[in-house]
């Protein structure tokens, strides 16, 4: 990746830090206030707090963890991009999958970045991404071509994703605004698709590929 100079003096780079990890949150927040180009302008523990905030300080750049209560990152940016079309937004996550990075290049997110990335070479991500630029990390863009795109539909993905955590057809059908009989068959098509026995193991491998 081409350095990007810091910008201008006088010229910080407002920033939004969402993270629901309090201590990664805090200590990640502590790290960027070393660099005198960059300012927090706000932090956020969920998805919706996350735009709450980005809605209040309109920052130049998000920086969201994928993983959120509410909302994840992926949908926070998906926000982002109607709602404050000039906020770049920048995801960082222990939990890459192929099927993110595919979601978040969606999303029009232009930087997507494990945490184990140093502090210094997040500060110069987040500069390239603030240019204009787009950085990805590139052991996860390689595993997304190698893995392929998602057989799965967006609404047979949703409908697994509301089944992940076992809830019952009746309450899939009202969270997801559909018909029990139409629940069913999404998901007995999510599970013909990816060829597993159930339901329960659908939702096992589409989370490992990320495509929910």
């Amino acid at each position: 990746m081409t350095s990007v100079p810091p910008p201008p003096a006088g010229a910080a780079v407002r920033l939004l830090l969402a993270d629901d990890e309090h201590l990664i949150r805090g200590a990640l927040a502590a790290l960027l206030a070393l660099e005198e180009d960059l300012l927090l302008v706000a932090e956020a523990a969920t998805g919706p707090e996350a735009l709450a905030m980005a809605r209040a300080h309109r920052p130049d750049v998000a920086v969201l963890d994928l993983q959120m209560p509410g909302a994840d990152g992926v949908k926070v940016a998906t926000s982002l991009r109607h709602e404050l079309p000039g906020c770049r937004v920048l995801i960082v996550t222990s939990h890459g999958r192929p099927g993110h990075l595919k979601r978040a290049l969606e999303a029009g997110v232009r930087g997507f970045v494990s945490k184990t990335v140093s502090a210094q070479r997040l500060a110069e991500i987040i500069r390239t991404v603030h240019a204009g630029n787009r950085y990805i990390d590139p052991e996860l863009a390689a595993d997304a071509i190698s893995t392929g795109d998602s057989p799965l539909t967006a609404r047979e993905a949703e409908v697994l994703e509301f089944a992940a955590d076992g809830a019952p057809v009746a309450e899939i059908a009202e969270r997801a605004a559909l018909a029990e009989g139409t629940v069913r068959n999404y998901l007995s098509s999510a599970v013909s698709k990816l060829g597993v026995e159930n339901r329960h193991a659908a939702v096992r491998l589409a989370r490992e590929h990320g495509w929910v």
